[in-house]
């Protein structure tokens, strides 16, 4: 629905409905425009209200008319609605209260974002909701597991059933108990062998001990293997997924000052590349108060005369995905970081709820953050050691099994945004690496060799002979 007015509310376009494609919204700007200039109207805006997704084609049509386009918030919209039809919800009532709400200054400018934080929202985004749905899928194959199974799942650890562990390999191949009783230890041995499974006989020991006294399992097992056994393709497709995302987002994270956070201890790529995606350039904010507000990191307040209660819940409304960001940061930070570690020790000593400390961490993290990123420095505090950023990063990609090409290419991008005050010994750090790892990394050495010596790195005409003599 559109309608056109002027300051004062007098209809010069009465409400009218139009189909959401190209050509209709190209004849809505139009009309518009040839609207305002018949009624003389010099200065306009257009105020679209915000609905998840679905307004952004009608932002993008009226800019690319070179109208003046804002935002209008629902939570704004909806206030003057119910002052002005408190029990009636038409169109024509929405459209009235966001022209009034335009009209009083709700009518907000979006600021223009880059398209590299627009790539890492999307991206983050994108990973966090794979990340979901994996947790889902294997809480499922859990509970199928346990029906073919009972009680196999338990002799693995949460965090390591579907990682790092046979778990599932042996479940895969042998289902049910029986079989496991049958094929014994040399067997599943030898299957692990074959398949270039690392294991430990002291876990295939524990295993036919459970299976020695397992309970009888469901009468359609294999049909219930069968179903789980697809679902966790599904799973290891996901997780496939999930690491090609975060590959994209180290790439991305590494053209963003943002990058800078992988100084501090907790701060990994994922969590870090998730910030700069919610949060957005460092520019948009004149400090670290306005990322709280934004994120809504404070708690609500009532008062009234006397009565004032300024230590209440946090607030509902804000920027969910930014303050869920932050909040992730903060856990880490809880368990990796000395200095926050000891105030939440400190906290939780006295009687302080969990909820709480997190969001006591969040808010100094927040400003920890704003100096390290607008300041275009790594971190550095007295007594707490900091993180070489490079080395970090490339052990982020060796895990991920990158190619040299790209790795490379990320850490080049890095360089752009360190202070020369680091360059010798995040060079250092990272020749170190490289020379502890010189055999499986001599081809990405020899990329690097340009890197180092911006760093200010001496190459060791040791390692280039042996680099060359290999190539030959």
């Amino acid at each position: 629905m559109s309608l056109l007015c002027d300051f004062y509310g007098h209809v010069i376009v009465e409400p009218t409905s139009v189909d959401c494609n190209g050509h209709a919204l190209r004849a809505m700007a139009l009309q518009a425009r040839a609207a305002c200039d018949q009624a003389g109207i010099v200065d306009s805006i257009v105020a679209v209200e915000m609905t998840g997704v679905y307004h952004k084609p009608v932002v993008r049509a009226f800019r690319e008319a070179d109208f003046e386009t804002r935002l209008v918030h629902p939570h704004a919209s909806k206030h003057y609605a119910a002052v002005s039809h408190p029990d009636l919800k038409t169109d024509d009532n929405d459209l009235e209260a966001i022209f009034q709400a335009a009209c009083q200054g709700f009518g907000l400018l979006q600021p223009a974002v880059d398209e590299v934080y627009q790539t890492l929202q999307v991206y983050s985004r994108h990973r966090r909701n794979l990340v979901q749905q994996r947790g889902r899928l294997q809480v499922q194959i859990r509970a199928l597991l346990h029906q073919t199974m009972p009680g196999y799942a338990d002799l693995f650890s949460i965090d390591k059933f579907f990682n790092n562990s046979i778990a599932i390999d042996v479940a895969r191949n042998f289902i049910s108990p029986q079989q496991i009783v049958d094929a014994g230890v040399k067997v599943l041995a030898e299957y692990l062998k074959r398949k270039q499974i690392r294991f430990r006989k002291p876990t295939l020991e524990r295993i036919v001990a459970w299976a020695a006294s397992a309970a009888t399992p469901d009468s359609i097992a294999q049909l219930l293997h069968r179903t789980w056994c697809e679902l966790d393709d599904l799973r290891q497709k996901m997780s496939a997924q999930i690491e090609a995302a975060e590959q994209k987002m180290a790439e991305f994270l590494a053209k963003t000052p943002y990058v800078l956070l992988l100084s501090v201890a907790g701060i990994n790529v994922v969590t870090a590349a998730e910030l700069a995606g919610e949060a957005g350039p460092i520019e948009l904010y004149p400090n670290a108060e306005a990322i709280k507000g934004r994120a809504g990191l404070f708690p609500s307040r009532y008062q009234s005369d006397a009565v004032d209660y300024n230590d209440g819940a946090i607030a509902r409304h804000g920027n969910r995905r930014l303050r869920g960001a932050l909040m992730r940061i903060a856990e880490c930070l809880i368990k990796h970081h000395p200095q926050y570690r000891g105030l939440s020790e400190k906290w939780k000593a006295q009687k302080v709820d969990p909820r709480d400390r997190r969001c006591r961490v969040a808010n100094r993290a927040v400003r920890m953050i704003f100096q390290v990123v607008s300041g275009k420095q790594v971190y550095q505090r007295r007594g707490v050691d900091r993180q070489y950023l490079l080395s970090k990063l490339l052990e982020f990609h060796r895990r991920h099994s990158s190619s040299p090409e790209e790795i490379a290419a990320n850490l080049s991008n890095v360089f752009t945004w360190l202070p020369k005050s680091s360059y010798q010994a995040e060079g250092s750090a990272l020749g170190d690496e490289l020379r502890k790892r010189k055999r499986k990394l001599q081809s990405l050495g020899e990329l690097l060799i340009p890197l180092l010596i911006r760093l200010g790195v001496q190459t060791e005409p040791e390692v280039e002979s042996k680099t060359s003599e290999a190539r030959d």
